[in-house]
């Protein structure tokens, strides 16, 4: 049996897909920085980031040893780590919100692991999510005007 969404959390389900959305793109954008990362600096150009004072492309290893200088390869690898964890809290508010079966929570899960993956399963998530919701807002106003 399909769970349905409770009535007392539809009203939370728009503001469950902004927070999802937003943590969405963020991990998906750092996640295709973190793949122009690994690429530059594990394929024969074995290369770093850096900003600050000198070039930003630098020799593996060297990165951010200069005074005035930020090892942004380094940077680019712990932001996805941390804001990974903060997108699955967000996917678990809007999967347990919604009452969807767990294998999509898995699925929305990979989406912060799988470049490019994020923004897709965000736009569907997200069109289910709010279908949903104006399915539900529709259901009760029927039912209100029923009562009447």
């Amino acid at each position: 049996m399909a769970l349905t969404v409770r009535t007392r959390d539809i009203p939370k389900i728009p503001g469950a897909v902004k927070w999802y959305r937003v943590s969405a793109y963020i991990t998906g954008v750092l996640l295709l920085a973190l793949v122009v990362e690994v690429i530059i600096k594990y394929t024969p150009l074995q290369l770093e980031m850096q900003l600050g004072n000198g070039p930003f492309l630098v020799p593996n290893g060297t990165a951010g040893e200069t005074p005035g200088t930020f090892n942004l390869s380094i940077a680019i690898l712990i932001a996805h780590g941390w804001l990974y964890v903060l997108y699955l809290f967000t996917d678990f508010r809007l999967w347990s919100i919604m009452r969807w079966r767990p294998s999509r929570f898995l699925l929305i899960a990979l989406g912060g692991i799988i470049p490019f993956m994020s923004f897709v399963v965000e736009h569907r998530m997200q069109q289910k999510a709010m279908t949903t919701y104006h399915e539900l807002i529709a259901a009760q106003q029927r039912e209100k005007e029923a009562a009447r």
